[in-house]
Formats: C-alpha cells, sequence, structure tokens
C-alpha cells in the first residue's frame, strides 16, 4: 500500500507538472481596445481550440502583469513563454530594431509590408540570438502629429516637450528641435494634462484609446512611418513542445499576422475620422512642413546605415529591389 501510495503521489506531481507546463503566459503592453491586443485574445484562443486546451495561453493586457520595457528579456530568460512588444524599443539591442522608426521610409501599408519581408531576416536573426523565436507581427496605423496649437512648420514645434518611446523617437524630436520626453502609451492623458508633454507622433488608435480629445486639439496627419509590435516566444519552451503543437502556434501565428495587415487599414481610418468626431481637427500637412520633416528623414536613414552597414544595407537592398 505504501508503495501504491507513493507511485500515486509521483503520478500527481507529474500531471500537475504538465498541466502547469501547458499554461502559458503572454503579457502584451497595449489595452484591450487596441487592435494587436484582440488580435493576440483571437490567436491564444484559436491556439487553446486546436490543442483542445492542452495548450492554455493567458493573454495579460495593458502591461499589467510585465512592464513594456521588460517584456522581451520577459520572455528571453523564461520568466513568461510568450509576449508581445513594439520592435522599436528594442532599437538598442540592435540597429534592424529600428526599421519600421525611420521617418519616411515607407509610408503606406503596402510599402510597410514591403520593408517588413526585407527587415524579417535580419530581425529573426537578433531575436534567434537571444533566445526567441519570432512568431507573427501587427502593423500600427501611420504615426503622425498630435498638438495643441495648429503647426504648419518645424518652427511651430520649437522648444515643445515632445513624447519619445523608442531610441529613435528620441532622435527624431532632436532633430525636429523638441525636448525628448519617455512617456508610455497608459501614461498619455496624465502627461499631457500636467504639461510633461506638449506633443507627440502616435497613431490614430493611439488617440482615440487615449481620448486624446480630452487634452488636445489638433492631429496633423504626416503620415511619417508605419511601425508594428512583434509576438516573440521562448526559444527553450517552443522546442520543447512537440511538433503538431508547434505547428498549430505557427498556423496561428500566420492567420494572425494575416488579419493584422488587413484589419490596420480598416481600423485607421475608422481612429482617424473618430477624432474628428469628438472635436479634434485633422488637417493634412503644409508642404512647408513635409519637406523639412522628409530631411529629417533623410538624415535618419544615413544615421541608421551608418550604425550596422551590413544589415541595414541589406534590408534596403530587399526593400528597393
Amino acid at each position: 500500500m505504501k508503495k501504491f501510495a507513493g507511485a500515486m503521489l509521483l503520478l500527481g506531481s507529474l500531471s500537475a507538472t504538465t498541466v502547469q507546463a501547458d499554461k502559458w503566459h503572454m503579457p502584451t503592453p497595449y489595452a484591450d481596445a487596441n487592435l494587436p491586443t484582440q488580435i493576440a485574445r483571437e490567436f491564444a484562443e484559436e491556439i487553446k481550440t486546436n490543442t483542445a486546451g492542452e495548450l492554455d495561453i493567458t493573454v495579460h493586457s495593458g502591461a499589467s502583469l510585465v512592464k513594456h520595457p521588460e517584456i522581451p528579456r520577459a520572455v528571453k530568460t523564461g520568466q513568461v513563454q510568450l509576449g508581445e512588444v513594439f520592435i522599436g524599443i528594442m532599437g538598442n539591442n540592435h540597429p534592424v530594431f529600428k526599421h519600421d522608426n525611420i521617418p519616411f521610409l515607407a509610408t503606406t501599408f503596402d510599402d510597410a509590408e514591403k520593408l517588413w519581408k526585407a527587415a524579417r531576416p535580419e530581425i529573426e536573426k537578433q531575436l534567434d540570438k537571444d533566445g526567441m523565436t519570432l512568431l507573427y507581427t501587427v502593423a500600427w496605423p501611420a504615426q503622425s502629429l498630435y498638438t495643441k496649437a495648429p503647426v504648419n512648420r518645424l518652427e511651430d514645434l520649437g522648444g515643445l516637450k515632445m513624447r519619445a518611446y523608442s531610441p529613435s523617437t528620441s532622435r527624431l524630436a532632436d532633430l525636429m528641435h523638441t525636448t525628448p520626453t519617455t512617456v508610455q502609451v497608459p501614461e498619455i492623458p496624465q502627461a499631457f494634462s500636467t504639461g510633461i508633454i506638449d506633443a507627440m507622433i502616435t497613431s490614430p488608435s493611439t488617440g482615440v484609446n487615449g481620448q486624446a480629445w480630452d487634452y488636445l486639439e489638433h492631429f496633423t496627419d504626416v503620415r511619417a512611418w508605419i511601425p508594428k509590435n512583434v509576438v516573440v516566444v521562448n526559444k527553450r519552451a517552443f522546442r520543447r513542445l512537440d511538433d503538431k503543437t508547434r505547428q498549430v502556434i505557427l498556423d496561428a501565428a500566420a492567420r494572425a499576422e494575416s488579419e493584422g495587415w488587413k484589419r490596420v487599414r480598416v481600423t485607421a481610418a475608422e481612429d482617424t475620422r473618430t477624432l474628428a468626431e469628438n472635436g479634434i481637427q485633422v488637417a493634412e500637412p503644409s508642404a512647408e512642413l513635409m519637406v523639412q520633416l522628409q530631411e529629417i528623414g533623410d538624415v535618419m536613414i544615413g544615421e541608421w546605415t551608418a550604425e550596422a552597414p551590413a544589415e541595414v544595407e541589406a534590408i534596403l537592398t530587399r526593400y528597393r529591389q
């Protein structure tokens, strides 16, 4: 009886370990109203359904489990099995992560998809070195300018405090003669209300979800670049899965990426309309402002290339073919 009881205890322990191993956690930086989070939840649900519940992924939205800047490290070290992160915040890890934060390199969704295909091999290579495997990406609407007063030329921004959220956006703020100030998405309304920032370049979606009409009045649709989130998985955790489960994840990831590129086009138009409907003055940029911003973009492309000539030139060559 003692041997039987010991065996049952061991089996129970193994069973509990299996259940624990199949319960994965996925931190994401953005709230549930955002398209990337909606797709993340659909991705997790598809995996749960197609593995008959054997792999259950809990999506922790709004940086509720892990703060945004810490998500890559949490995945890398195995604190969580997978996570979603804005690509640009990894720009200090390697310059290839800056590819979609360079102003006026890719400003339409078609060009952004082409740029992603050109950059993906370099992104996967760097993630692999850090113990992570790329699963899928979701694009944001094009980034445009939010201010309290109209902007017709760069001089109108001089001396303002500009929100920054990545190395590239900090450099952009410098070149625009504004003061870069790091503010994460959940902190934007308070940062504007308390004067921590005076302006920002971000998507229509971020403005809508943060009810930007409560603290500013103008949206200048410069469409400077189209950034993306990536969903990454810890390489060792992924390899420990059986072939069938890994394929379920890869299939769900492919569908998530396809849905993302399709739905972001709709989201961009809807959210821009919502800004206008709530009293924000939506305006096309002046020709003078666009010339000035394009000049900044050219400077940043040159600086980006100089940071890692081999990798960046490979991306640009594939993109421009």
